[in-house]
């Protein structure tokens, strides 16, 4: 809580006196901090002043001749200025190395002793413990970068075993980019205890706006957040420094809010948000972007919405029309189609029967058309049988939920009856998946109350499935036969003719996923990849 200042050449000089009395150091000037390049010049410019070496990523390589480093790979060049004796006798050496060094450092200077680096400023300096920090950096206040990610979780927030990720890592070769999906296989919900699940380092949340840190401002809905930007009136040195920020943020909130998201926390995990969240989170993104002249393909947008969500997407979708952009939208959605200003009608069936252009028009031209299935059903919707409702039986068996208490969800308590078909239903991000899903699925996968604080009913269920839209199978060369498991009877058929069990074949030679058995030119995939120089990579049948 004690403000970063400047300080001066001299209470450097005393801090170095102090804490390095006696000892031989290296005076480092920093040139470059975490950028790409190869940075040849730099080398030349160094060479020029008279500088033999340049300590490039820890190494100290020569100027001349000026080895290639990688282009792509972000570098922290220093400058060894000197090494100097920190003694009360050197005083006069030792300032004019500091001065040389902060000349150069702009302002900063590392000092080395050994394997250890002191970061020391003239411009940022804590006056209570005299510590320096570098220069902020943009990247100190994302969490998706190891500038600023909290050393322990790696921006995740959550409590990550740290040795058992650094087997995972030695053991597998996994970058830390690959961490997000290690955890959600490890399903670790603890928040981490280094940074009380905020995600960034220390410095990052020490860097405080009117009181507040980064991970405050991105904890507040977005309602608040939009309040809030839309009172704060800034004058002087901060209007200048806001003057393009606070529109911007206001207008990007606004969209958020539009598109009915105004309950969301900005630093709301992803894998948290339900489809339909998510979805409308990338209009947001598009509403945002003010292209004009493009052109929107969705697919079957309002999926897993709620009545009420889709008339906020419709109108959103609207938006992006008037701005000059083509939406082209594939869907059964009845509102969708009558609000579409050029509906076009494939048909007459599925699959083979299928293939054809029924009708393309207004909603109305479709309605109006003979032999257009959709226009059908837009005349005349689909009447229900009248059916009488079914008895409530007294001897109906439940499956009974207390206290649901993940993501959205603020201790629910719900029944499931037994042996009925069952919906749940409500506007997006209610938290029907993370009931069903989350909450019912894994309680009684795991037989035990997981996101609640008790299931009952729990014995009268034997088995549980979960049936979503994940690919089928592991391999691109899975199809419906090989994952209803059709095709090992057919193998096993195969393996039992008198030809293969003369050459002694068993069913796996007749497999396409196994060696032996499949094509391996093409590894059993029936197609192969050409790789193109500078053209995107042309697939073909095997021959």
């Amino acid at each position: 809580d004690v403000p970063i200042e400047p300080q001066s050449e001299d209470a450097i000089v005393a801090r170095l006196m102090r804490e390095y009395r006696n000892q031989t150091v290296v005076m480092l000037a920093p040139l470059v901090s975490n950028r790409k390049g190869v940075y040849t010049d730099l080398a030349q410019w160094a060479a020029g002043k008279g500088y033999k070496q340049l300590r490039v990523d820890g190494k100290l390589l020569p100027v001349r001749p000026f080895p290639r480093i990688d282009r792509f790979k972000e570098h922290n060049i220093e400058l060894p200025v000197g090494y100097v004796s920190v003694a009360p006798k050197t005083e006069a050496s030792l300032r004019k190395t500091l001065s040389t060094a902060l000349e150069y450092g702009k302002g900063v200077v590392h000092i080395q002793t050994g394997k250890d680096i002191q970061v020391y400023s003239t411009k940022r300096a804590c006056r209570s413990c005299g510590r320096s920090f570098a220069e902020l950096d943009p990247r100190l206040f994302s969490y998706n970068s190891k500038h600023g990610w909290c050393a322990k979780c790696y921006g995740t927030g959550l409590n990550i075993d740290d040795v058992e990720w650094s087997d995972e890592r030695a053991r597998t070769g996994a970058e830390d980019n690959v961490l997000d999906s290690w955890i959600e296989w490890l399903q670790v919900d603890q928040p981490c205890e280094e940074c009380d699940g905020k995600r960034l380092n220390p410095e990052a949340l020490a860097v405080r706006w009117a009181g507040k840190s980064i991970a405050d401002y991105a904890a507040l809905p977005v309602l608040d957040l939009q309040a809030l930007f839309t009172k704060k009136k800034l004058s002087g040195r901060e209007g200048e420094i806001a003057r393009d920020l606070l529109p911007e943020l206001r207008s990007r909130l606004g969209f958020l809010n539009e598109v009915g998201l105004g309950y969301l926390t900005l630093d709301r995990s992803a894998p948290t948000l339900s489809g339909g969240e998510a979805q409308r989170i990338r209009l947001a993104a598009q509403l945002g972007s003010n292209l004009r002249g493009v052109c929107y393909i969705l697919d079957e947008p309002t999926i897993g919405l709620h009545h009420r969500d889709n008339q906020v997407l419709l109108d959103v979708l609207e938006k992006l029309e008037a701005k000059g952009n083509s939406l082209v939208v594939v869907e059964h959605d009845e509102d969708t189609i009558r609000r579409a200003q050029h509906v076009i009608d494939l048909g007459p069936g599925a699959g083979k029967l299928g293939g054809e252009v029924i009708a393309a028009g207004s909603a109305e031209e479709l309605v109006a058309h003979p032999t257009s299935l959709t226009g059908r059903f837009l005349r005349e919707p689909l009447r229900h049988p009248v059916q009488p409702r079914r008895a409530v039986s007294r001897s109906i068996e439940f499956l009974e939920v207390k206290g649901a208490h993940q993501h959205n969800l603020r201790g629910v308590d719900a029944k499931f009856p037994l042996g009925r078909l069952t919906v749940v239903t409500g506007v997006s991000g209610s938290g029907k998946s993370t009931l069903a899903r989350d909450v019912l699925f894994e309680s009684l996968k795991h037989r035990k109350a997981l996101g609640c604080k008790a299931v009952g009913g729990l014995k009268s269920v034997e088995r549980v499935l979960e049936v979503d839209q994940t690919p089928i199978g592991k391999t691109p060369r899975s199809c419906p036969a090989t994952y209803v498991g059709f095709y090992d009877h057919i193998r096993k058929l195969f393996a039992d003719t008198a030809e293969a069990r003369m050459r002694g074949w068993s069913a796996s030679r007749f497999s396409f996923n196994t060696k032996g058995g499949r094509c391996e030119e093409c590894e059993g995939q029936g197609m192969k990849k050409i790789e193109m120089s500078f053209l995107p990579d042309v697939r073909v049948a095997c021959e």
